[in-house]
């Protein structure tokens, strides 16, 4: 089993409540299965609580109840898998082009019984129009000036973007000011996730998208 230090458990417990035990099974898929077929990096393991599962699963509480979620460039399911297990009122699309990771995600969801996931082998620019989503999420896909183009044309003219960044969060939204505009992004801002809970907390860049509302 992958070790889980006490601090890593409490906020475990928190996010995932009754499910802790789904979210256990898939840190281990990710830790055996996961690794043998290259979407986790051997040295990952010791750190796949702090650094990528509770890292990712702190965003659902930036994503509205009841939400279809379209998770692009999903690999590992991270955050995708993290929000369907913390977060069963949501419905999951996992967006992935690679076949080899759509085939382990799908053995994943399979496993841990997920029936509010939805595995896509494609590209997300071709999902435009297959997908209805409300919240676009990613995790280190691109820079916020390419992943913009990738994300918001699946809102269909409305809805949000949740995408976790690193420090250098802020410089990304100034330099992807121009296209998030012209895509219909009326609002960008950095947000903070799970400050009372983690050692160190995800930074997301929140995207609010309506079409349909000028830009003074």
């Amino acid at each position: 089993m992958v070790e889980i230090t006490a601090a890593e458990l409490q906020a475990a417990e928190k996010i995932f409540g009754d499910r802790l035990g789904l979210a256990q099974r898939y840190v281990e898929h990710l830790a055996t299965s996961g690794t043998e077929r290259g979407l986790i990096g051997p040295r990952e393991v010791p750190r796949l609580w702090s650094r990528h599962v509770l890292n990712c699963a702190v965003i659902e509480s930036a994503i509205a109840h009841g939400s279809h979620v379209a998770d692009v460039g999903s690999g590992a399911g991270l955050p995708g898998l993290c929000l369907a297990i913390a977060r069963p009122d949501l419905e999951l699309t996992l967006i992935e082009p690679l076949e080899r990771r759509v085939i382990w995600l799908q053995e994943v969801v399979d496993d841990l019984g997920l029936g509010n996931v939805t595995v896509m082998r494609t590209r997300a620019e071709l999902a435009v129009g297959m997908v209805d989503a409300d919240v676009v999420t990613a995790r280190a896909v691109s820079a916020l000036s390419k992943l913009a183009g990738l994300t918001i044309p699946l809102l269909n003219g409305k809805g949000e973007v949740v995408a976790i960044k690193g420090r250098s969060a802020a410089e990304e939204i100034e330099q992807a000011a121009k296209v998030i505009r012209r895509l219909g992004g009326v609002e960008t801002s950095v947000v903070v996730c799970g400050q009372e809970l983690l050692e160190e907390p995800t930074t997301v860049v929140r995207i609010v998208v309506n079409k349909q509302r000028k830009i003074a």
